[in-house]
């Protein structure tokens, strides 16, 4: 029952984490987004700097869930591209071994099938030397 409770805290908090970031405002002067509303689920008030180039500390969603004591982080939220996740070991891992193995097979599918073709000139070339 109370995983039924985290899980819709959990989707409330993933719609108003998606608005927050659709209705941002964009200041291309100063390179920043900015909160329009706001955001008291996600600890975000009104004209908070959500997004900037340089002297900033980014929003963590991890964070904002602990904050929330959500039991079980790691069930809601997929680990960042920095520490790899389920992408980096499809990448890394799967899609090299199919590559390697599909290689293989595919050039001996070629040679058993490629037949070799009766030479030109009797293996000489194009080249009319006499």
């Amino acid at each position: 029952m109370e995983g039924l409770v985290q899980k819709e805290k959990v989707e409330e908090l993933k719609a108003e984490w998606k608005r927050l970031w659709r209705e941002r405002i964009d200041d291309k002067v100063r390179a920043e987004g900015i909160a329009k509303n706001d955001f008291s689920m996600l600890f975000v008030d009104k004209g908070t700097v959500i997004f900037a180039t340089r002297n900033f500390k980014m929003l963590n969603f991890r964070e904002i869930l602990e904050l929330h004591k959500i039991v079980d982080v790691d069930r809601f939220v997929p680990p960042g591209p920095h520490a790899g996740g389920w992408g980096k070991f499809i990448r890394m891992i799967i899609t090299s071994q199919k590559s390697s193995s599909r290689v293989r097979q595919m050039r001996q599918y070629l040679d058993d099938k490629k037949e070799r073709q009766q030479l030109k000139k009797g293996g000489r070339g194009w080249l009319h030397i006499e």
